[in-house]
């Protein structure tokens, strides 16, 4: 081999510059997703307390416009447009009775959904199909509902079901006192601290 053509076989390498760009380049990468992700799980923190504050105004609507709770509502099925059944009615005894998760359409917690789509409070279907009774899902995959005297909150309370953790603290620390058993915002019955690991049913008092 000529020993002046050896050179056009040797492989040139990075540079120093060029390598610290390709980092610089990989680290606005990273920090751009982690940025995301931190958009959008306060973009769904933001819509929790968007929907407790949508919801509970959506009673105080109906009770306002009707002099009854929507769920308890004896008059319901006489009111408004839509398919109905004498059965969609409440008992008016002033509670919201049933479980916030209960799959019963009987169940007063389930009548709600139903009373409030048809005062036009909320969008969905007013007939005889699942869909009409159906709670609302939240922004991290649960389930939104109402419920009783639920943990340590009495009255009626507004619950978003399956959340982590982190965003029950994060709930909690913006809206409460920290604490998954004491104040406004509750998610057990005597847990004083939260799990990062774990999912929790966040109870907001109404």
């Amino acid at each position: 081999m000529n020993i002046q053509n050896l050179g056009k076989y040797r492989q040139k390498g990075f540079t120093l510059v060029e390598i610290a760009i390709v980092l610089v380049i990989i680290g606005l990468l990273i920090g751009g997703v982690l940025k995301g992700r931190e958009m959008i799980t306060n973009a769904k923190i933001k819509r929790i307390e968007n929907d407790f504050a949508g919801v509970s105004a959506a009673i105080y609507a109906y009770q306002d416009r009707y002099g009854v709770l929507p769920g308890d509502d004896p008059s319901a099925s006489t009111r408004f447009a839509g398919t109905w059944r004498g059965s969609d009615n409440g008992n008016g005894n002033g509670n919201i009775s049933g479980g916030w998760n209960s799959t019963n359409n009987g169940a007063e917690s389930r009548k709600i959904w139903k009373h409030l789509r048809g005062a036009g409070l909320i969008s969905g279907p007013v007939d005889n199909t699942d869909a009409s009774y159906q709670q609302p899902s939240n922004s991290f995959g649960g389930l939104l509902g109402i419920d009783l005297n639920v943990y340590n909150l009495s009255g009626h309370n507004i619950v978003f079901g399956e959340i982590p953790g982190d965003i029950a603290q994060i709930l909690e620390s913006r809206g409460d006192d920290g604490v998954p058993s004491l104040g406004s915002i509750q998610s057990h019955a005597s847990q004083a601290t939260y799990d990062i690991a774990t999912r929790y049913d966040v109870a907001y008092r109404q």
